[in-house]
């Protein structure tokens, strides 16, 4: 199949799926297309194993096999999907909640890698064979993450305080880019055990490169872009620049090893709040806004579709079923301890609910992120048991989370802040 070829396919099965949802199941669009698509993976094994000369699985599979789900994601649709989120959220409402966010998005962050570590360390060590504690901290770098592409896409079917919402989106924007960072930090670690050591100077090297470096990216291209928008008054050439920010953009921090995800979350708040106040008309905004936004539903789309599909290529470890439900209320648990911690730190001189940090908990969803970094892991001994855990994780997340995040918002709205 040729890459047009396999973009209609994904194209047409995200139509006709999210048609389906929308006509029967009447779930959130996302979600919908995830549990039609695990439905038809489902229905092809059952189909395969009923009637097996037809070979529907191997022609299936076949097709799945030509999509490299880890470069497709994080070196195609992240870029567009993070712009697209960030240049809808309000800078303003971001710094105000300057601090909760940067303390969620790091020290949450790391504290949720640890113990999610630790604790499927120790159950892989119980269920089968063990793996080293620094593959098992891999592990906790790449689900700890929450995935902005999920968050946002579920943020839009409930209603919060927009101070919540603030929190919940810039949290889930940066520790995106901040995981990956760690994520890329670790995987060097665990490499670096076989081919050479990893000392404490390169990971300091590697995170202020990383991150640092994406961030200054992020500035010079969003402020290059703004003179460029604000030197003209033409909609389609503006929308052309920003989608030309986007994907230049992201090239160059992959080139020049920058966290790419952190530079079009820069740029991407840079356009939309300042240049859309500064260098757009009235009429620009309303195109760009708007491409953005149907550019958004339509990567979402793929990639949700996408989530559902890989399952009939994973390679999954059925001995570590009972880990695998086992680390959904070990992740679970590990996102609440993360999140009270900060919130706690902060209650002198805020207002902070128990609900808050319900909601924030239960809101950290996972998505195709995490599965992209399992997938991109070396093959070895170690992938199968990470990836079988991290699908399990995520799909709980996407199906179950989101379908009861409505749920969860209204029994705390009262006293969410």
């Amino acid at each position: 199949m040729t890459i047009f070829d396999i973009a209609a396919v994904l194209l047409g099965l995200s139509a006709l799926f999210g048609f389906l949802n929308h006509r029967f199941l009447h779930l959130p669009h996302t979600i919908g297309l995830v549990v039609i698509a695990l439905v038809s993976s489902g229905a092809v094994v059952l189909i395969d194993l009923a009637f097996p000369t037809l070979g529907i699985a191997l022609t299936v599979t076949g097709a799945l096999s030509q999509i490299d789900f880890y470069k497709t994601v994080m070196h195609g649709m992240l870029s567009v999907l993070l712009f697209a989120g960030a240049v809808h959220v309000n800078f303003a409402d971001l710094a105000a909640r300057k601090w909760a966010i940067g303390l969620l998005a790091t020290a949450g962050l790391l504290t949720s890698t640890v113990l999610v570590a630790t604790v499927l360390w120790l159950a892989i060590a119980a269920f089968s064979e063990p793996i080293p504690f620094i593959w098992a901290l891999l592990l906790g770098a790449l689900i700890s993450p929450t995935d902005p592409v999920a968050v946002l896409g579920i943020l839009k079917t409930v209603t919060i305080p927009e101070s919540l919402k603030a929190k919940i989106a810039g949290e889930s924007l940066f520790n995106d880019g901040v995981g990956v960072v760690v994520f890329t930090i670790v995987l060097a670690i665990a490499v670096g055990g076989d081919n050479g050591s990893v000392g404490v100077g390169d990971v300091a090297y590697l995170f202020v490169t990383e991150a640092g470096g994406g961030a200054l990216l992020g500035m010079v291209a969003g402020y290059l872009a703004y003179r460029a928008m604000r030197s003209i008054d033409e909609p389609n050439l503006e929308v052309l620049i920003t989608l030309a920010l986007v994907l230049c953009t992201y090239s160059i921090a992959i080139h020049l090893k920058l966290s790419g995800p952190i530079a079009v979350v820069i740029a991407g708040l840079f356009i939309g709040n300042h240049g859309a106040r500064f260098a757009m008309s009235e009429k620009t905004r309303a195109h760009v806004f708007q491409f953005w936004e149907v550019s958004d539903e339509i990567f979402n789309s793929v990639l949700f579709l996408l989530i559902g599909l890989e399952v009939l290529v994973v390679s999954f470890r059925p001995d570590l079923v009972g880990v695998a439900l086992l680390a959904i209320p070990v992740v679970l648990v590990a996102r609440w301890i993360s999140v009270a911690g900060p919130i706690t730190a902060l209650r002198f001189g805020n207002e902070f609910s128990d609900g808050a940090i319900t909601i924030l908990t239960w809101g950290g969803l996972r998505g195709g992120i995490s599965v992209a970094l399992a997938l991109s892991l070396p093959d070895n001994e170690y992938k199968a048991p990470i990836l079988t855990i991290t699908y399990a994780v995520v799909v709980f997340s996407i199906i179950f989370q989101g379908l009861t995040m409505k749920a969860v918002v209204a029994r705390f709205i009262k006293t969410a802040d």
